[in-house]
């Protein structure tokens, strides 16, 4: 079996791929001519179609507004701070119930 590393191409490179594919050459005569699969091409044609300027940011990582970040930013602050209660609650409940076993002596 033949090792096939991954390739990765820039944000530059796929908007010329998605623009020669708009202008009418099919997805399989621009795979042939750079190399890569039609599959592709239809694929980087499709994710600027629905993301536009927001597409191939990288490593499957989307390019987010301000207000996404924050929002994301309090989700993961907010799942952060009811691990951090559940955690204090068993602290308390142990330390609460070694208490009342020491008290009766």
């Amino acid at each position: 079996m033949k090792d096939r590393t991954r390739r990765s191409f820039d944000k530059e490179f796929k908007k010329m791929v998605v623009e020669l594919h708009k202008g009418g050459k099919s997805s399989n005569e621009i795979g042939r001519e750079l190399g890569i699969p039609g599959d592709m091409v239809r694929r980087w044609s499709r994710e600027y179609e629905s993301h536009g300027d927001q597409s191939f940011a990288g490593n499957g990582k989307p390019i987010l507004s301000a207000e996404q970040r924050e929002i994301a930013e309090l989700k993961k602050a907010l799942k952060e701070a009811q691990i951090e209660r559940d955690i204090l609650k068993k602290a308390v409940s142990i330390f609460s119930k070694s208490d009342n076993k020491y008290s009766g002596s």
